[in-house]
């Protein structure tokens, strides 16, 4: 249970859905190699891999489109041992939404470094219920003081029948965060909201899972756009390219170093054989040197060799 209940519920402030926003509330979390990025087109590919994708949707279209979709209570996860087993909480603090929407994302990935603040969370809550993991993320001030550093201008504390949901900063319309998460094989939506994750089942064996996410997310927006007042936001959270970039940059300046000690290299033996060339054509071009030798006189010529003939 939380220490000061009362300085909890009145802590936290709104968030705008700004994937900017989001990636440096992600570095005041601890967390290195990760960024957000807006999606704007559903039928695009993805440059990059996903490790989870973030919704912001309208509150009302929430409540009366998602019947029109699924019996919710048919995708709900009700086993304790499986829930208890991956990071779902259930939202406490008022205005936490976002703070949880990246939280159910980042704790469910294991090839993250989360840091030393959400590294102890996630050592910390392991095995706990919905409820208590909630409480843990409100009794974390590291948290919500990264949270209320990006808070939108003038942001005030909200206490009315929806506390978990967030503003709009000129319309006042309720706003929420949701998650999606592959986990074990099945595509998961994660709610603070909710009672329970709902599981939306599996993806095809020859699929990414972000190909599931797009049928279901589609399908979605499909029902809301009946209304014709659906207003949302769609981010994913993904490596940070910056790493990317950097790792082909420096990959290149290696490149380039090798191919400049190969040139050189080239250069010198280039130098060696015209200085070798050279040098053996200054041989073969040098005047002959003079060898006195001794000639032995021809016979049937010399006239001393015919006068000893003679006597």
């Amino acid at each position: 249970m939380p220490v000061d209940l009362h300085r909890l519920i009145q802590g936290w402030l709104e968030l705008e859905s700004d994937p900017g926003l989001f990636t440096l509330l992600l570095e005041d979390f601890g967390v290195k190699g990760v960024q957000l990025e807006e999606i704007y087109d559903l039928q695009k590919p993805l440059d990059s891999p996903v490790y989870g994708f973030i919704f912001l949707f309208r509150w009302i279209e929430e409540r009366r489109s998602r019947r029109k979709i699924v019996d919710q209570t048919d995708i709900f996860v009700k086993d304790d041992d499986a829930i208890n087993s991956i990071f779902f909480a259930q939202q406490m603090i008022p205005n936490s939404c976002a703070t949880h929407a990246l939280l159910s994302i980042l704790l469910n990935c294991s090839d993250i470094h989360l840091g030393e603040t959400l590294g102890h969370l996630k050592e910390h809550t392991k095995g706990m219920n919905p409820e208590n993991k909630g409480w843990a993320i409100g009794n974390t001030p590291e948290l919500a003081r990264a949270h209320n550093s990006h808070a939108m201008p003038k942001s005030r504390p909200r206490m009315d029948k929806t506390p978990g949901l967030t503003t709009g900063r000129f319309t006042g319309e309720a706003y929420h965060f949701v998650s999606y998460v592959p986990i074990n094989g099945h595509l998961y939506e994660l709610d603070g909201l909710k009672p329970y994750p709902m599981d939306h089942g599996p993806w095809a064996e020859d699929e990414d899972w972000t190909e599931k996410f797009r049928r279901v997310i589609s399908d979605r927006l499909g029902a809301a756009a009946e209304y014709s007042d659906i207003r949302f936001n769609l981010m994913a959270v993904v490596p940070d390219k910056r790493l990317a970039i950097t790792h082909k940059l420096n990959m290149l300046k290696t490149n380039r170093q090798i191919v400049l000690e190969a040139l050189q290299q080239l250069v010198l033996v280039d130098d060696f054989e015209k200085k070798k060339k050279n040098n053996d054509n200054d041989n073969d071009q040098s005047p002959s040197k003079c060898v006195k030798k001794d000639i032995s006189p021809i016979p049937g010529t010399s006239k001393d060799y015919n006068e000893e003939k003679v006597i």
